[in-house]
């Protein structure tokens, strides 16, 4: 019980001493505390962070743009492949055994040139007698007329006669066609691929004897997504880059829209064609489209950094002259954008060639008629404006402030001075040529092939079997 009693009373001495050492390292720290309050308040309601700091300091600084005139292309990407504008693979319709091979792999060869001869001993023979029988039935109407005319046979021998005759004329052009059948002729103008048979093998109807190709002009198919079926147009350009010809640009022309769309990956269909009469492309290639939709020859265009979005609106800060000579201020616009480019955004309305607009330090400018510090980017000591005038002197002298604007207007100048290449509307893809860049199939002479209708295809709005002008 004792023992007890002494565990208290060591327990509680040693509490009020670790109280009391407390109380004692915290006293000095508060006085030490209190004493720095009492000397720096006097001076604190008189220094500079006071209220005529406001008045008297400097001006935010920021870095400004002006707004340029260049050439802006509306454009997009897309890849693609090539086609040749008539492509067949040559079949025979009948089978038989070939005699004749009359062309070489990869030779060039005219419309209704004989290419390939089947055996046709057997149909040749047949339009022999076609032609017999048709002799003997000629003959044999000639007579019944003559006697049909004198009354020595009865009309029913006439008719009989000219049926013959008939029958033999339809035998004679079946043996005829059946013996043309024998015979491979080319459809169109162009070039045989590598052949697939050789002189006395035996061919069923529908084999693959080989290919022939128009690649004169070539076609360049791609798909676009469904919103721009309102801009592109046939007679629009389309520049293309080849992964297989690095360096080399090609101009296409488009041709055909198709106007299904596509379900699945909602896209449509654009064909165009390109002039290849020097034969460096071949169908098959992958292509890199860039599909002009328009050319704009004086957009106004700004940094991409000068746009500060608000509120569902676009909105830029230009620098003005204010209300005290050589003192620039800020001043908020709304704007409307157009085109995008890699760093460069068109400006539809709100802003005139030659303004100067933030581009950075738009965070220090809260209100309109902000006094601002041009910074100048080109390697000067930056300059800043004048300081607020005290006690309502405002003959006080001020720095001047058309340096700055001068050395900031020196980078656009330069740039509008040199020859601007075409812009491209997009911010990764195919680059668009300048104007010192001329597609390798331009240099070709005589008519684009492009232009020049196909063979055996009917004119626009013309029914086949029908002349022109006359109602269906």
């Amino acid at each position: 019980m004792a023992s007890k009693t002494i565990y208290t009373v060591v327990a509680v001495v040693g509490i009020a001493a670790a109280s009391g050492a407390a109380w004692w390292l915290q006293q000095p720290k508060a006085k030490s505390t209190d004493s720095v309050a009492l000397v720096s308040a006097p001076g604190a309601a008189s220094g500079p962070a006071g209220p005529g700091a406001a008045a008297g300091g400097r001006p935010p600084s920021v870095e400004v743009a002006r707004v340029e005139v260049v050439k802006l292309t509306d454009d997009t990407q897309a890849v693609g492949s090539l086609r040749s504008r008539r492509g067949v693979v040559l079949r025979p319709e009948v089978s038989g055994r070939i005699t004749q091979l009359n062309f070489t792999d990869g030779q060039r060869v005219k419309k209704g040139q004989l290419l390939v001869q089947f055996d046709d001993q057997l149909p040749l023979a047949q339009v022999q007698q076609s032609l017999a029988e048709l002799s003997i039935a000629q003959a044999s109407q000639k007579r019944n007329q003559e006697l049909v005319a004198q009354n020595f046979v009865s009309q029913r021998s006439l008719d009989e006669s000219t049926a013959n005759l008939q029958v033999a004329q339809a035998k004679l052009s079946l043996s005829q066609a059946t013996a043309a059948r024998l015979k491979i002729l080319a459809p169109f103008d162009g070039i045989v691929g590598i052949r697939q048979v050789n002189v006395g093998d035996y061919l069923k109807d529908g084999a693959d004897i080989v290919n022939l190709e128009d690649i004169d002009a070539i076609f360049i198919d791609f798909r676009l997504p469904e919103r721009f079926q309102a801009k592109v147009k046939p007679g629009q350009t389309a520049m293309l880059d080849m992964d297989a010809l690095p360096g080399r640009k090609y101009s296409a022309k488009i041709q055909a829209i198709d106007p299904l769309i596509d379900a699945n990956g909602r896209s449509v269909g654009i064909r165009g064609c390109i002039d290849n009469r020097q034969l460096q492309l071949r169908p098959g290639m992958f292509a890199r489209v860039n599909a002009v939709f328009g050319v704009r020859e004086n957009a106004r265009v700004v940094p991409e950094e000068a746009i500060v979005p608000q509120g569902g609106k676009q909105f830029v800060i230009k620098v003005v002259p204010g209300d005290t000579p050589k003192v620039l201020v800020s001043q908020r616009v709304e704007v409307k954008v157009g085109l995008r480019s890699p760093g460069k955004v068109e400006i539809l309305d709100g802003l005139e060639p030659g303004d100067t607009v933030v581009v950075a330090g738009q965070q220090r400018l809260q209100r309109d008629g902000t006094a601002v510090n041009v910074v100048d980017l080109s390697g000067a000591k930056p300059s800043r404006a004048p300081d607020a005038p005290a006690g309502g002197a405002s003959s006080a002298a001020k720095p001047d402030m058309s340096a700055p604007m001068q050395a900031a207007s020196a980078p656009a100048k330069a740039a509008s001075a040199a020859p601007a290449p075409l812009v491209a509307a997009s911010a990764a893809g195919v680059k668009t040529p300048g104007a010192g860049d001329k597609p390798l199939a331009s240099q070709a002479k005589g008519p684009n092939p492009c232009d020049e209708p196909l063979a055996g295809h009917k004119p626009a709005g013309q029914l086949p079997g029908k002349a022109p002008g006359k109602p269906a």
